[in-house]
């Protein structure tokens, strides 16, 4: 008799089969897309319809084994692939591809969800998003370029807008020290009078009179000295409100900024005294060989203003009459108030050097380092350095001075870094400026040998001016590094990863996204190549994992089953035809 029993077997056959050629063909119809993980169709078998389960054997009989009937065939499951495809190179920078386990961390709306798919750019607002729109979320890096790892946030590549700026803290300087040139003997030497033959006194009856033999002394009132062209003695040379200036006056060559220094009623010759020595930059380094010591001052018996500079030809001071005047309250050049003198020229091997850095806007600060001999012995020679700046915003622009020892190779003895500290007030910079200066680096020693004449160079230093965010790349562990019109990189914050207990568990939602279910376990966030997370390849996007020779022959099987299925049911309906015919 015919059997409906093999009717609703054949029909599980045919339901089984168109199963799986839906899973095929959409394996086929994604095999172009970008991430996408095959599925396979998992078959199981119905219940059976039991007749007997069987017997063992006994004394006089073998056993049986058990008669059953199958019911049909049903759809277990399908089952994901996430195997690796291949990761092939875009060239676009916002391409991800991961080189491993692991999902990128998708923001839509409230939702959180996952996905292999990093085909990524950058919205209006220079976040990075996916093709629909979708945050991709990391670690972001704060103001100081700190990722902040822990905090998932939105990551935002600021191309054009993000600008940059970094304080130095460090220059190296490389150079040879002409061991075989002179030892300096004194500095510059120049004498101020009233004119070529007398110093300067005071007028009669003044407030702080001189004491005898003296004709004038520190304490003396500037408004209180006599002009030299009044015989009478009872004109001042100066006035309350009157400036006095330092211009073109030279140092080894180089012009000094300008100087000015205004005369109040208080004003006192020391106080002059001191305008001078901070205007021309000397530094207080003791007594030259000489017996002078660098500084201002003043003979209080001849009345006569002595400016001593400090040792090394880069040091020689160069300062005419001409150089020193006497402005009016308006501005207007008075006339030329002291007659200038050079009594002696500073000698010694050196040389000057201008190194650049930056403060913590960007703005170029200039340093000049100026290395003099000081001695040379059987122990080798010592060199004294000075540091001045004409972006120093102090009246004086001497920076600090010391001794650096070389032995009787070249060799440095004195290796600390120089701290040179730059005052930067009312700049809207951090002030001050503060760096080392390095005589020893990767690119050489400063030595001291013998040569023709001494050179010195900066060879490295850190910081830079402003720059703008040019472009970026990302690095394996997923860290964004942002490229700098001014060379830097600094980080913008880092993609990360998504891993799964179970990653087959987790739900497709369409658009390459996934959502965590209730058999993946919990997402844990990790960073590339930690804790069992890949790593990143930027400009690069990972393929379809379909294999399509693998997915013609599934085709071809379950074409081959759904047939077979068929045809029982054709068989089926004729046993049934032949069934009624005998009715």
């Amino acid at each position: 008799m015919a059997s409906t029993q093999a009717l609703f077997t054949a029909f599980s056959g045919l339901e089984a089969n168109s199963r799986f050629i839906d899973v095929t063909g959409n394996n086929i119809a994604n095999v172009n897309t970008t991430a996408f993980k095959g599925s396979r169709v998992a078959f199981s078998d119905l219940l059976y319809r039991n007749t007997s389960i069987g017997e063992a054997p006994g004394t006089f009989t073998g056993g049986t084994n058990p008669s059953q009937v199958g019911t049909g065939v049903r759809v277990a499951g399908t089952l994901k692939d996430f195997a690796p495809g291949t990761i092939s190179a875009t060239g676009v920078p916002s391409d991800m591809a991961i080189d491993g386990a692991g999902f990128f961390i998708i923001q839509r709306g409230d939702e959180q969800l996952y996905t292999r798919d990093g085909a990524f750019r950058l919205d209006a607002e220079n976040q990075l998003v996916t093709v629909d729109g979708d945050r991709v979320l990391g670690y972001p890096a704060d103001e100081d370029f700190v990722v902040q790892e822990g905090t998932l946030g939105a990551l935002t590549i600021p191309i054009g807008q993000l600008t940059l700026a970094e304080a130095t803290t460090e220059v190296r300087l490389s150079g040879n020290l002409n061991a075989a040139g002179d030892a300096a003997t004194r500095g510059s030497r120049i004498r101020l009078g009233a004119d070529s033959d007398s110093g300067f006194g005071l007028i009669n009856d003044p407030t702080v009179p001189p004491t005898d033999p003296n004709v004038i002394e520190e304490t003396s009132l500037l408004i209180e000295i006599a002009d030299p062209d009044d015989d009478s003695g009872d004109t001042a040379l100066f006035s309350e409100g009157q400036t006095i200036e330092v211009l073109g006056a030279r140092k080894g060559g180089v012009s000094l900024p300008g100087s000015q220094f205004l005369i109040e009623a208080t004003s006192t010759i020391g106080d002059l005294l001191s305008f001078f020595g901070d205007a021309l930059a000397l530094q207080d380094t003791g007594e030259n060989p000489d017996g002078n010591t660098p500084g201002a001052s003043i003979d209080p018996e001849t009345g006569e203003i002595f400016i001593t500079g400090n040792i090394g030809q880069a040091n020689d001071l160069e300062i005419e009459g001409t150089d020193l005047r006497l402005l009016d309250t308006d501005g207007s050049v008075l006339r030329f108030p002291f007659s200038s003198e050079r009594l002696a020229q500073a000698d010694g091997e050196s040389v000057r050097s201008t190194m650049v850095a930056y403060d913590s806007l960007g703005t170029a600060v200039e340093v000049d380092v100026t290395m003099a001999m000081v001695s040379k012995d059987d122990t080798g020679t010592a060199w004294r350095y000075f540091l001045e700046s004409v972006d120093d915003t102090d009246l004086n622009n001497a920076l600090g001075t010391g001794v650096i020892e070389f032995d009787n190779f070249g060799l440095l003895r004195t290796t600390d870094p120089i701290t040179v500290s730059v005052d930067r007030a009312d700049t809207g910079a951090a002030t001050p400026l503060t760096f080392t200066v390095s005589l020893v680096g990767e690119d050489g020693d400063v030595t001291a040998l013998a040569d023709v004449q001494s050179t010195l160079a900066s060879t490295f230093r850190d910081g830079a001016p402003i720059g703008t965010l040019e472009d970026f790349t990302v690095d394996r562990d997923g860290t964004i590094m942002g490229a700098f019109s001014n060379t830097l990189l600094r980080p913008l914050g880092r993609v990360v990863l998504a891993t799964f207990r179970n990653p087959e568990g987790l739900q497709t939602l369409g658009s390459n996204l996934l959502r965590e279910a209730p058999n993946s376990g919990q997402a844990t966030v990790v960073s590339p190549g930690e804790l069992g997370g890949g790593q990143i390849v930027a400009g690069s996007l990972e393929l379809s994992n379909v294999d399509l020779g693998r997915e013609f022959i599934n085709l071809i099987l379950a074409s081959t089953g759904y047939n077979a299925s068929s045809r029982v049911i054709q068989t089926t309906d004729r046993l049934f035809d032949r069934l009624l015919a005998l009715t």
